[in-house]
């Protein structure tokens, strides 16, 4: 059988093609299998990894039963009791304003003055005008004697005394309202002299010396800071749980102490829109007369405390809700295990936030919320068991807090 040469490319053509195929296909399975090791690695470098967590004492709480204050949560800028604006009473050029934000005053002491020389020469011709209608009224009083006696005698008739008695009434009318105008005018000059009306520091210095300012423009702000008030917000059905004399315990920004506040006032009528009820609590805001460093302005927030209870509780913060129904990370037998739990009251023990709860025993042991989420089974190891006598510092037991007798 005779190949052509036509035959015979072809032929070479298709055996090196399929060379190339067989050698891509080896290739190909070179690298999946490849893949696959890398994968078989990398899960079991993961598994590893995540197959044992070491937790800190700090990383672990209890639930415990403790007395739990059930009451209203309460949350607001505190506002001082007694405050002032100082405002100008006449216009002009304000003068002698030393005073600064934070500086201390005491009531009647001299602020700042207007520049008074307009007022004072309005005194002087008020004063003048004042002695010009006096001297009318000397004149006018002794023509009105005259006619009188004339009248008596028969010369001049009753018409013309009744015109001199009108002419002395409007002189004496003229004096009285000269004599008016002089007062206004040395008031004028009273009110160039701007007193504090209380004592208290400057919070607010609203105008510069040299500056002219108007009737009416404030000058410097004074807030007494020895008595502060938080003006909450409650719903109307809350606010019949609240009367006169209940206390509340608050956590002021800034301050690591709780400090004690007492329902002052409620206010009679509920806010149009929203229906809330405005209910002042008092902080007093010394002790043993030295001032406590809170100033106006902060934000308070706390619980008006309207029961205590003993209630099985864990911290707020350790209760997770990033599934339908909230839960709790807790160790049993050295792994994590994801407990679902009901959400009761919440309250405060110490200075922590916690909520009571049902469905865990007590003495569980609990991931905090400094270490996250966990993957429920993933083993875990405590550097130090917690026990529940150790100090509250370690995080190891809920805030200390009297116990149910």
């Amino acid at each position: 059988m005779n190949i052509s040469p036509r035959q015979k490319n072809w032929i070479k053509w298709a055996a090196g093609l399929a060379l190339l195929v067989l050698i891509g296909l080896g290739v190909m399975r070179s690298l999946a299998t490849r893949k696959a090791q890398q994968q078989a690695l990398a899960t079991s470098a993961a598994a590893k990894d995540v197959g044992l967590v070491e937790l800190a004492p700090s990383d672990v709480v209890m639930a415990q039963t403790l007395q739990l204050t059930q009451g209203l949560p309460v949350s607001g800028s505190l506002k001082a009791v007694t405050s002032a604006v100082i405002k100008a009473r006449v216009a002009g050029e304000l003068q002698g304003l030393t005073v600064r934000e934070g500086d201390v005053v005491k009531a009647g002491q001299v602020i700042a003055r207007i520049d008074a020389s307009e007022y004072q020469a309005r005194v002087r011709q008020a004063r003048e005008q004042g002695e010009s209608a006096k001297a009318q009224v000397e004149v006018v009083q002794r023509q009105y004697d005259n006619n009188k006696a004339l009248v008596d005698q028969g010369f001049i008739s009753k018409t013309a005394l009744d015109t001199s008695l009108a002419n002395l009434n409007a002189a004496q009318s003229t004096y009285k309202a000269a004599v008016a105008a002089t007062e206004v005018a040395a008031k004028s000059v009273d009110d160039t002299v701007l007193r504090a009306p209380i004592s208290g520091q400057v919070s607010q210095r609203l105008a510069q010396p040299g500056e002219r300012v108007g009737i009416d423009a404030k000058i410097v702000e004074i807030v007494d800071l020895s008595r502060l008030e938080l003006e909450a917000s409650l719903s109307a059905t809350d606010s019949m749980n609240v009367s006169m004399g209940q206390t509340a315990e608050l956590q002021i920004e800034g301050s690591p102490q709780v400090v004690k506040a007492t329902v002052v006032r409620i206010n009679p009528s509920a806010q149009a829109g929203s229906r809330s009820v405005l209910a002042y609590l008092s902080i007093a805001n010394t002790v043993v007369g030295t001032t406590l460093p809170l100033r106006q302005g902060l934000f308070a927030q706390g619980t008006l405390g309207t029961a205590r209870a003993p209630l099985l509780a864990v911290p707020l913060s350790s209760v997770r809700t990033d599934k339908p129904a909230p839960y709790v990370q807790a160790i049993q037998d050295g792994a994590v295990k994801h407990i679902p739990i009901e959400l009761g009251a919440r309250g405060t023990a110490g200075q922590e936030n916690v909520v009571a709860v049902k469905g865990i025993a007590e003495g569980t042991q609990l991931i905090g919320s400094s270490v996250g989420y966990i993957r429920e089974g993933t083993r875990v190891k405590l550097t130090q068991l917690p026990a529940a006598g150790d100090k509250p510092g370690a995080a190891q037991a809920l805030p200390a807090s009297p116990k149910a007798p």
